[in-house]
C-alpha cells in the first residue's frame, strides 16, 4: 500500500537515491489548494462544494448577511460590516457582475447583525451602542443615524429594566452594550439577543413604533448565538440560546421560560444549529478560567470618555486577527441522551453553524476555512476562502431551500468573511463541475529529477498535471513567476523537467476520489564547495586536547563566519563556524574549514601542502571526516605554505558520480627554528659618578649582543642576573621589526653584600624569541672586579 511507502518515503531528509515525496493525510491535504474538493479527515480528495467570491467589500468585517429574493443567481444581498461600519447592499445579476451599494452608514464600532423581515425592510443592529434600525431594503442612497429609523435601543430597555433601582440605573450608565444576533418567529416579531447585559428583547416590528418586551434575561455576559427548534407538540417553536461567560445552551419556550441544555466546558457558546431530528450543535471556545485577549477600548457618545468591555473572545480574536490557544469543540445535544463531542480543532474558531447536504457546515477562522462535520466524528474540509475568518452565513433561497420551515437542506450559502471583509458563495454540487486540487509545494532541497507517480490504488475518475520550478512560489501578485506550465502525467510519468520545486495538480470525474499521491524523485548531484580554511601555526587540536592539567588553550575561530558562506550556505543551521578550542603548540599547525553540499550528501576530505614557489600540490592527510585537522610543522622545513582541503562527495555516490569541490588557504609560515645569539660581551664593571650628593655608589655592566632568524623577525629580547627575574630589553634603535636585531644595555648590579657589587663574579643570561615563539639562550660570566 502507498500509506507505507509514505512513512519510509518521509524518513530522511537527505537520504540517498530515490526519494519519495507523498501526501496522505488530511494534515497534508490542508496544505494544498481545493475548488469544488472537498477534503476528507481519513486522507480522501473528491467532489465537494465550490466556493466562489462574489465581491470585496470595502469593510474589514462581513458580520451578518441576509438574502432578497433571488431568482437565477440575481436578486439582493444585504451585509453587516464593520470597520467601517454599515450595511451593503449587494446586486447579484447572476452573470458575474454583481453591484455594491451603501444603504447605511454608521458611526458605531460595527453592524453586527441585519435581518430581513416578513415585511420585506431590512433591521439592522449596531455595537456598542445596541440599537436596532429599520432601513428600507430599496433605498437607492446610504442614510445615517440621524435619518434612520431606530425600532430598538438597548440602553433605554436596560434603564428601564433598572429604573425601581436608581443605583443600579446610575451604575449602568454609560455602559457598552451589545446585539450579537437576532431572529424572526413564525408570527413576524424579532428577537434580539444582547449583551451587557445577557438578554433577549422581543419587539413586534409590525407595530409602528415597537415596544421592547424583556424575553429572557440570564446572569451570563452575553446571549451570543439563536436558532430554532421546532419539536414542540403544539407546533410552536423554542429558542435555542447560546451564551458567554459559563457556555451555556439555553432551550426557551415561547412564554420566556429558560431550561439549560449543556453547560459547556468552554466559556462561550459561539454558534447553535438544529437538525431535522431535533439534534441541537453547539460550538463552544475560550478557557472559562481566564479571557486569554485584552479588554476593548471603546469611545462613548461623551468626548473624552473611553470605557473598556470585555467582548466574547471569538469577536475579540477576528478583531485582532487572533486564535484563540484553547481552539474550539462541537457538541451534539439529543433529547434524552447526553452531550456528544463531535468535533475539535485546536487551530480554529467556529463563528457559524448550519445544516448542510452530509452534514453540519462549520464556517472558521483563523485560516478561512469551511468544514461539513458528520454525525460519526468523521468531517471534510469543503472550501478554503481568500480571507482570515469564515464569520456570517446565509441559505440562498431557490437552491434546495423553500423557506424558513422547509426541512430541506440548502445547497447553495452565501458567506460573508472577514480579514478581508468579502461576500462568497458556496455551491454544494448537484450535477458536473469544476473539481481539482493543486497541491502544497515540494522543496526538495536541491535540482532534482522527477520520476513516476503512485497513487493510492483505490483512487478513480482522475487526472493529474505538474509543474516544476527554481523559486519557491509559483505565483507571485496574481501571475505566474518563473515555473513552467502545467504539464499532463502520462502512464505514470512526470514530464516536468529538472528543478528544485514542484507541484501537482488533480482534475476529479464526477465521482472521482483520489487518497493518496506520491512523488518519485533523485536528486541532481551537486558538487560540494568549501566555503573557508583558516590556518592557524602554533595550535593543536586532537582527542587530548580536553581540559584538566593541560597546556594554554588558544581559541580557533572564523574571522567572519556570517560572511564565509557560498551559495547556499547557512550559517546558522549549525554550530560549524563556532569558535573551537586547541592547545597552545609551538611546534604545531591546525587547518579548519567549513563546507556545505546542497545535496546533503555526507562529505570526506583531503588535504594538500604547498610551500612558496612550489607548482605541485603534495598529499598532506587523506580521507579526513572531521573540519579540522592539526600536524606537526616540525616534519617541514621553516617556510612559507598554502593548504588546499579537497571536498568529495564520494561516500554518498558511486565514484564515477562523485564531485569534489576545493578552498586554498592564505599564506602562513611554518618556524620551528630557534633564532641564533651571537656576540654576546659582558663588560667589566663600571662605577657611575653621582652627579648630585649625597647619593649611594651606583655599578652597572654593559652588555651587548646579537639575535638572527632565518625565517621570521626577532620579537622580544631578555636578560637575567645571577639567575634572577627576566627584564625585557629593547633593541638598538626601539622596534622589533627584522630578522636580526642588536641589544645594548647596561645591567645594573645591587648595592651592598647581599648584591655583592663588583666585588664577587657576576652570571649574565639573555634569550630571544623570534615571531613564532622559539627561543634561543646565551650566557656569559663577569669576574669580579676586586678580590674580596
Amino acid at each position: 500500500m502507498l500509506a507505507v511507502l509514505f512513512v519510509a518515503g518521509s524518513s530522511s531528509a537527505f537520504a540517498q537515491g530515490t526519494k519519495l515525496w507523498t501526501q496522505s493525510r488530511f494534515e497534508e491535504f490542508e496544505k494544498g489548494t481545493p475548488q469544488g474538493v472537498e477534503i476528507t479527515s481519513d486522507g480522501k480528495l473528491r467532489n465537494g462544494p465550490n466556493a466562489s467570491e462574489l465581491i470585496t467589500t470595502p469593510s474589514s468585517f462581513v458580520w451578518s448577511v441576509a438574502a432578497g429574493k433571488i431568482v437565477n443567481g440575481a436578486g439582493p444581498v444585504f451585509l453587516a460590516t464593520g470597520a467601517p461600519a454599515g450595511v451593503q447592499r449587494v446586486d447579484l445579476d447572476g452573470k458575474g457582475s454583481p453591484r455594491l451599494t451603501t444603504v447605511f452608514e454608521s458611526k458605531a464600532l460595527a453592524v453586527q447583525v441585519v435581518r430581513l423581515g416578513p415585511d420585506g425592510v431590512l433591521y439592522a443592529a449596531t455595537i456598542p451602542d445596541g440599537k436596532v434600525y429599520r432601513i428600507k431594503a430599496d433605498a437607492t442612497a446610504a442614510i445615517d443615524e440621524a435619518n434612520a429609523e431606530v425600532v430598538f435601543d438597548l440602553a433605554e430597555a436596560d434603564s428601564g429594566a433598572a429604573e425601581a433601582d436608581k443605583a443600579v440605573a446610575k451604575k449602568t450608565e454609560g455602559r457598552a452594550r451589545y446585539i450579537w444576533d437576532m431572529a424572526f418567529d413564525a408570527a413576524g416579531r424579532l428577537y434580539i439577543a444582547t449583551g451587557g447585559p445577557a438578554a433577549i428583547y422581543r419587539i413586534d416590528v409590525k407595530q409602528g413604533k415597537p415596544a421592547a418586551e424583556l424575553f429572557f434575561k440570564s446572569d451570563e455576559q452575553h446571549i451570543r448565538a439563536l436558532a430554532w427548534d421546532r419539536n414542540r407538540k403544539d407546533g410552536t417553536a423554542n429558542l435555542i440560546a447560546g451564551t458567554d461567560g459559563s457556555g451555556l445552551v439555553y432551550r426557551i419556550d415561547p412564554n420566556g421560560k429558560g431550561y439549560v441544555l449543556f453547560s459547556a466546558p468552554r466559556r462561550e457558546i459561539t454558534a447553535v444549529a438544529v437538525g431535522d431530528d431535533g439534534t441541537v450543535y453547539a460550538a463552544d471556545v475560550g478557557d472559562r478560567n481566564r479571557n486569554p485577549l485584552p479588554q476593548l477600548p471603546v469611545q462613548t457618545g461623551n468626548a473624552g470618555i473611553t470605557i473598556s468591555f470585555v467582548q466574547p473572545g471569538s469577536v475579540q480574536a477576528a478583531n485582532a486577527s487572533t486564535a484563540l490557544p484553547e481552539g474550539t469543540e462541537v457538541y451534539a445535544l439529543t433529547a434524552n441522551a447526553g452531550p456528544r463531542k463531535l468535533w475539535s480543532d485546536k487551530d480554529d474558531v467556529v463563528y457559524q453553524l448550519a445544516m448542510a447536504p452530509g452534514g453540519l457546515m462549520a464556517l472558521t477562522g483563523n485560516r478561512g476555512r469551511i468544514f461539513v462535520i458528520h454525525e460519526d466524528g468523521n468531517y471534510s474540509d469543503v472550501a478554503h476562502l481568500e480571507a482570515q475568518q469564515a464569520v456570517s452565513l446565509a441559505a440562498l433561497p431557490g437552491e434546495g431551500f423553500d423557506g424558513p420551515n422547509s426541512p430541506n437542506v440548502p445547497r447553495g450559502w452565501l458567506v460573508g468573511s472577514a480579514n478581508t471583509g468579502k461576500l462568497f458563495r458556496l455551491k454544494f454540487p448537484v450535477t458536473a463541475g469544476s473539481f481539482a486540487y493543486a497541491s502544497d509545494v515540494l522543496d526538495a532541497g536541491a535540482a532534482s529529477r522527477w520520476g513516476k507517480m503512485e497513487v493510492d490504488p483505490e483512487s478513480r475518475g482522475y487526472k493529474f498535471w505538474t509543474r516544476s520550478g527554481n523559486v519557491e512560489q509559483p505565483v507571485r501578485r496574481d501571475k505566474d513567476w518563473g515555473w513552467t506550465d502545467w504539464q499532463p502525467v502520462t502512464d505514470g510519468r512526470v514530464a516536468s523537467p529538472v528543478g528544485r520545486y514542484l507541484q501537482w495538480k488533480v482534475e476529479l470525474n464526477e465521482d472521482g476520489m483520489v487518497s493518496g499521491v506520491g512523488v518519485n524523485y533523485l536528486t541532481v548531484n551537486s558538487a560540494p564547495a568549501v566555503d573557508d580554511v583558516l590556518v592557524v601555526p602554533g595550535a593543536r587540536v586532537s582527542p587530548q586536547s580536553q581540559p584538566g592539567g593541560q597546556p594554554p588553550t588558544v581559541s580557533i575561530a572564523f574571522p567572519n563566519p556570517t560572511q564565509t558562506g557560498g551559495a547556499g550556505f547557512d550559517p546558522n543551521a549549525s554550530n560549524a563556524t563556532a569558535p573551537i578550542q586547541g592547545q597552545k603548540d609551538r611546534t604545531a599547525v591546525t587547518v579548519r574549514w567549513n563546507a556545505h553540499d546542497d545535496n546533503g550528501d555526507e562529505l570526506i576530505y583531503d588535504l594538500y601542502l604547498r610551500g612558496d614557489g612550489e607548482r605541485v600540490w603534495r598529499p598532506l592527510k587523506k580521507g579526513v571526516t572531521e573540519k579540522v585537522f592539526s600536524f606537526d610543522g616540525a616534519s617541514f622545513p621553516d617556510g612559507g605554505y598554502q593548504v588546499k582541503v579537497t571536498a568529495s562527495d564520494r561516500p554518498s555516490h558511486a565514484p564515477a558520480d562523485a564531485l569534489t569541490g576545493e578552498q586554498v588557504s592564505d599564506r602562513f609560515e611554518i618556524d620551528t627554528t630557534a633564532p641564533v645569539i651571537s656576540g654576546l660581551k659582558a663588560g667589566a664593571p663600571v662605577a657611575i659618578e653621582c652627579v648630585k650628593a649625597p647619593c649611594p655608589r651606583e655599578t652597572n655592566i654593559p652588555v651587548n649582543f646579537d639575535a638572527k632568524d632565518a625565517m621570521s623577525p626577532i620579537s622580544k629580547a631578555e636578560y637575567s642576573l645571577d639567575a634572577g627575574p627576566w627584564q625585557y630589553i629593547e633593541p638598538v634603535g626601539g622596534l622589533s621589526d627584522s630578522k636580526e636585531e642588536h641589544y645594548s644595555v647596561s645591567v645594573p648590579l645591587p648595592a651592598g653584600p647581599e648584591g655583592g657589587g663588583d666585588e664577587v663574579e657576576h652570571l649574565i643570561t639573555v634569550r630571544a624569541y623570534d615571531r613564532h615563539d622559539n627561543m634561543a639562550t646565551a650566557k656569559t660570566l663577569v669576574p669580579a672586579a676586586r678580590q674580596p
